[in-house]
């Protein structure tokens, strides 16, 4: 049977702790006893691991040999905040996919309730990840950043910077993978797409515009499509 893998909230020495929500649902809900037995992520790698001790809010584990290493590919994804419910959908799927970071990104399109509510939404986010991560059984939960605008997005560095954009008639994803090996980011617009202006600013800088061919996608569509072709084409 395959064991249960769980995502370290704290990592010391060869000690693990799960703790929280985390700890209570391993204490309380799976009664876990002292001995048993789990996988556990410490972030840069899986390790098999015992129980040690059970406590309501702290459940400890010793690590023991290393079972999996480096699952994640070195993939950023760049997603313009739209429609909340969509989104969770969409940074759930990315972990699953194996992405390293996701940056939330104020648009000149992006609605502006959603843009004031973002940064509230973060911790929220960050749960969907780890939920995402322990299910698909990752090694590492990705970052997710607090909410940036364009400026800070164009900085971010990276072997290559793939910008995606409708109006991108002769490149295509594929081809801007293929054209470098390395790290990626991967930037989609908002509902509506990218400003015409904030296209420039990505030319300006030499991020590669690229499409994902003539049919217009949802942006959580777009995403998941890009990734799960950039997951392919990037070596783990």
């Amino acid at each position: 049977m395959t064991r249960r893998r769980w995502i370290a909230d704290e990592v010391s020495g060869n000690r693990a702790f799960l703790t929280g929500d985390h700890a209570r649902h391993l204490a309380q809900v799976l009664r876990a006893k002292a001995g048993q037995e789990f996988d556990i992520a410490t972030g840069s790698e899986v390790r098999r691991a015992a129980v040690v001790a059970v406590l309501p809010d702290r459940v400890e584990l010793e690590l023991g040999e290393t079972l999996t290493e480096g699952l994640h590919t070195d993939i950023t994804v760049a997603i313009s905040i739209f429609k909340f419910d969509r989104m969770e959908w969409a940074i759930e799927k990315c972990t699953e996919l194996g992405v390293s970071r996701l940056i939330p990104v104020i648009a000149a399109r992006t609605e502006k309730h959603l843009a004031q509510a973002a940064p509230k939404r973060v911790e929220r986010w960050c749960r969907i990840a780890k939920q995402a991560a322990e299910q698909s059984r990752s090694a590492a939960t990705p970052e997710i950043s607090n909410p940036v605008k364009l400026n800070d997005l164009i900085a971010v560095t990276s072997d290559r910077r793939i910008v995606l954009s409708e109006t991108e008639a002769e490149v295509t994803l594929k081809d801007a993978l293929s054209s470098q090996a390395g790290s990626v980011v991967l930037a989609f617009g908002p509902e509506g797409g990218w400003h015409q202006g904030e296209l420039a600013k990505f030319k300006e800088a030499n991020w590669i515009a690229a499409s994902l061919g003539p049919r217009v996608l949802r942006t959580e569509t777009a995403v998941i499509s890009a990734v799960a072709l950039a997951s392919a084409l990037t070596p783990t």
